[in-house]
């Protein structure tokens, strides 16, 4: 008995351990049926979401027919698109047909929406089941993971810990594999914070190169809509690119690494944890070793790139987003914050409420928003040529996941303290560039710690294989229990 017991863990587990690449695969072998793998991905997620709360909605129901259908499909040789057979999940913010699309805002739930974000349209015609959506901030508007409505999410590696935001939910899903792949999106770090303190890969978009259409809420302001990325949370590099090849308007070209060179962030300058600053030394040693070309020069535009992303997210003092959080109606940040302190019963969360009365506080005058955009033209051509033949590896943040409510504290301080922590993050946020998160080790503590790795748009390719190597040779991925 106890050998079979053995024979049938071992069997959820290399399910559970498969990368969508590699299960998609099997499926079509016919080595797993459809609707097996989607229970065992349902079992994983009824088992491990009670105490890490990344789950907001599940269409199990749902999933199980499509499983249903897609083995009768595969039955008669007709299993069709990349991501035939394979369970995903996907955050809160994204529209799904049938389900609710809430901001994690109380006055929003039951809110169903008739039609799928178009991002999603895309998985699903290229086969995907979608078992569920994932938590987020309200209206995305946090680095950590917390909201009114769901509660808060929490990391799986370590309770105690942040998952960060706003794409937390998935990035604590795809963590303990209970999905295949997932979807986030990301304005200030919102899939990189996620994969860094949860140990999964992840991939931000760069400007204009996916669409936000069925995205809540959806990003009006230019200067906004540059710095949003939407795109994969995953368990390895090739099903980000998988993922991405579906949903990104024009399919990356393919680029010979050999034509590209190195720059890796390996100074004390900004506050670094001495693991991270290890763990760039090693992989700054592994690839000198495999004979790749170093530029040693300081990254251009680092230091700029926290106070833009500040001013740019706060351009009408957090308005439109004010408006959203109170449906429409004359709310007051500063009110609502001093409430849910004291009583704990204001509309919105304190994460939310103190995040509006800094955009306000930060909301840059008609003069500089003139300056910001002279600055940020003079940047993208500073870096559309620094960047042709090179690509920047550098931290995501300065220590790995920190418990509840310190990376809060460190960004929305009216100290300005987002000058120090938001620099790696908010760079590939302010100059609208593609971004690659891998995890490459971990700390004393045995939280994850991940480097992204930067380009110019159009380069998404010679990232991604940079992302592949850096990959086989450190951790990667590795699932949480």
């Amino acid at each position: 008995m106890e050998a079979v017991v053995n024979k049938v863990d071992n069997y959820v587990n290399n399910v559970l351990n498969a990368d969508a690449v590699q299960l998609s695969k099997m499926i079509r072998n016919k080595e797993i049926s459809v609707s097996t793998a989607t229970q065992i991905y349902i079992d994983r997620i009824k088992e491990k979401n009670p105490t890490v709360n990344f789950l907001t909605e599940d269409r199990f129901a749902f999933a199980v027919k499509e499983a249903e259908k897609a083995d009768e499909n595969l039955a008669k040789g007709q299993a069709e698109g990349a991501l035939f057979g394979v369970p995903i999940s996907m955050k809160e913010s994204f529209d799904v047909q049938n389900m609710q699309t809430t901001g994690g805002l109380k006055f929003r739930k039951g809110l169903i929406q008739n039609q799928d974000a178009e991002v999603v349209a895309r998985l699903r015609a290229e086969g995907a089941i979608i078992l569920g959506k994932t938590n987020t901030p309200e209206l995305c508007f946090c680095q950590e993971t917390d909201n009114k409505l769901y509660g808060r999410t929490n990391n799986p590696r370590d309770l105690k810990r942040t998952v960060g935001g706003s794409s937390g939910g998935e990035g604590a899903a795809i963590a303990l594999a209970a999905a295949a792949v997932g979807l986030g999106s990301d304005i200030g770090g919102s899939i990189r914070f996620p994969s860094h303190f949860n140990g999964v890969v992840g991939f931000k978009s760069g400007k204009g190169q996916v669409s936000q259409v069925g995205s809540f809420p959806y990003v009006e302001n230019e200067l906004q809509q540059r710095m949003l990325g939407i795109g994969p949370i995953s368990k390895s590099v090739r099903d980000a690119k998988l993922v991405y090849d579906i949903i990104a308007d024009d399919k990356p070209k393919e680029r010979n690494l050999e034509d590209f060179s190195v720059n890796v962030y390996r100074t004390t300058e900004k506050p670094i944890s001495s693991e991270t600053l290890m763990l760039l030394n090693q992989i700054y040693l592994h690839l000198k070793n495999n004979k790749f070309h170093f530029e040693n020069n300081p990254i251009p535009l680092v230091n700029e790139s926290a106070l833009l992303w500040q001013e740019i997210m706060s351009i009408d003092g957090g308005e439109s987003t004010r408006k959203i959080a109170f449906d429409q109606k004359s709310g007051n940040p500063y009110a609502a914050y001093l409430k849910e302190k004291t009583m704990k019963n204001a509309p919105i969360h304190r994460y939310l409420s103190w995040a509006l009365i800094g955009a306000s506080l930060f909301k840059p005058s008609a003069k500089r928003i003139n300056e910001i955009n002279h600055l940020i033209k003079n940047g993208d051509a500073i870096l559309d040529e620094y960047l042709e033949g090179r690509l920047v590896i550098m931290p995501v943040y300065h220590t790995a996941a920190p418990l509840h409510g310190a990376v809060y504290k460190e960004i929305f301080s009216i100290r300005k303290t987002f000058l120090k922590y938001m620099p790696f993050v908010a760079y590939a946020n302010t100059w609208g560039l593609p971004a690659l998160t891998v995890p490459v080790g971990s700390d004393k503590d045995g939280m994850p710690i991940a480097v992204q790795i930067i380009g110019k748009n159009g380069n998404e390719d010679a990232i991604f294989k940079l992302g592949s190597l850096i990959e086989k040779e450190f951790d990667g991925y590795k699932r949480a229990d």
